[in-house]
């Protein structure tokens, strides 16, 4: 039997951390990619380190259309400019560049392009997952819903020098605690962030504690403060050197974060980088507009979705819908109506979330899921738009 009262925790880190930063530029060339031609294809790996940016990959467009490597080497750039790294160790500006990225597999493009009478092919084999749960407005996990808020916030404010001592790198942690499956306080609260040299004088630890207490006070519901004893700032000490000179990033290595927070399985593939025929990213995102859909439209409280594909097969193998128990309706019912209402091969989703554009960027830092739709397209996934289509299709 499920527990109703119990404690859980999820993490977030900021823009600024070496693997946001490395997830950041490749979905920036993914962006460039598509912004030149909507069906090029584009898996971009990112390495950050000292001084350096280094992109591996492959990837195809039209060669009329295809950026020019000061074009790849000026966005990547700018992604790190814009994030706010102007530092000894790492410097949008002055960071060695170098760019591996080559040309897809000609196996792999027979495999999943449509020729023929042959539908487009998932571009890999996996697993998915999408989850929803109304214990949020925007029905995500509360405890990743509040670390990502926290970091936004400090984010906010360091880039509008409301304080002048945060550097771009950080992370939080919330720990809930929850009473009948629902959130009712925290438990323990963590945030570590980068800062200015100034900071590391006496008394500036007393200063940035009493400063992101002021971001916990205002971001969390009111009365929800655990205990001092149980608020962690910087618990380290000091935390000057940060960022990609303070350790490398890679993409892909933040998927829980991007996610759900460990509230809910996860099949493994990353997101960043990756064009929207890979079903690791295009599948992902309709599993979790499928997710919501259903707990917005009263069929369950919480659901979880599975899908998984092969590669070079437009069909997914399987469907698998899970309410923990909070349904109103059979899952075998809701599971039927999910390819009724949306097409489940890669093109099928692509064309219902018009993915094709160049949207990617902006998912990078902050979680892909419980974000709100944008008007160009960005964050399609998102959409209550599919609530009455299931409950008819049921």
């Amino acid at each position: 039997m499920a527990r109703s009262s119990f404690t859980f925790t999820s993490e977030s880190v900021s823009e600024g951390h070496p693997d946001k930063v490395a997830d950041q530029i490749s979905d920036a060339v993914v962006d460039l990619f598509l912004a030149r031609d909507p069906v090029a294809r584009v898996a971009c790996e990112t390495m950050v380190t000292t001084q350096r940016i280094i992109l591996a990959g492959e990837v195809r467009c039209d060669p009329d259309l295809f950026p020019t490597l000061a074009e790849i080497e000026a966005v990547a750039r700018a992604t790190v400019r814009r994030i706010g790294y102007e530092q000894h160790g790492f410097h949008w500006q002055t960071a060695d560049f170098a760019c591996h990225l080559h040309g897809q597999s000609a196996h792999i493009a027979m495999g999943v392009d449509e020729s023929g009478n042959k539908d487009e092919g998932a571009g890999d084999q996996g697993i998915m997952f999408g989850y929803a749960t109304d214990e949020t407005p925007d029905l995500m996990p509360a405890t990743l819903y509040y670390s990502h808020r926290i970091l936004e916030r400090m984010a906010k404010d360091r880039h509008a020098r409301v304080v002048d001592f945060l550097e771009p790198d950080a992370k939080s942690q919330v720990s809930l605690s929850y009473r009948d499956e629902v959130p009712v306080k925290a438990t323990a609260l963590v945030v570590s962030t980068q800062h200015s040299r100034e900071l590391s004088n006496d008394g500036g630890q007393k200063r940035l504690r009493d400063y992101v207490m002021g971001v916990f006070e205002d971001v969390l519901p009111k009365g929800w403060l655990p205990d001092q004893s149980a608020i962690y700032v910087n618990p380290t000490g000091l935390f000057e050197i940060g960022g990609p000179d303070g350790d490398a990033g890679l993409t892909g290595r933040k998927i829980i974060v991007d996610t759900y927070g460990g509230a809910a399985p996860h099949g493994g593939g990353a997101f960043s980088g990756k064009d929207p025929t890979k079903v690791d990213r295009s599948a992902a995102y309709v599993a979790r507009y499928l997710a919501k859909n259903i707990v917005a439209a009263g069929l369950a409280r919480r659901a979880t979705i599975q899908l998984s594909y092969a590669i070079g097969v437009a069909e997914p193998l399987s469907i698998l819908v899970d309410t923990h128990g909070t349904g109103t309706v059979e899952e075998a019912l809701i599971e039927a109506a999910l390819p009724r209402v949306v097409r489940l091969t890669p093109k099928g989703i692509r064309t219902h979330l018009g993915l094709n554009k160049p949207i990617y960027e902006r998912t990078a830092a902050y979680g892909h899921f419980g974000r709100t739709p944008d008007a160009d397209g960005g964050f399609s996934w998102e959409k209550l738009d599919l609530v009455e289509a299931l409950k008819a299709a049921i």
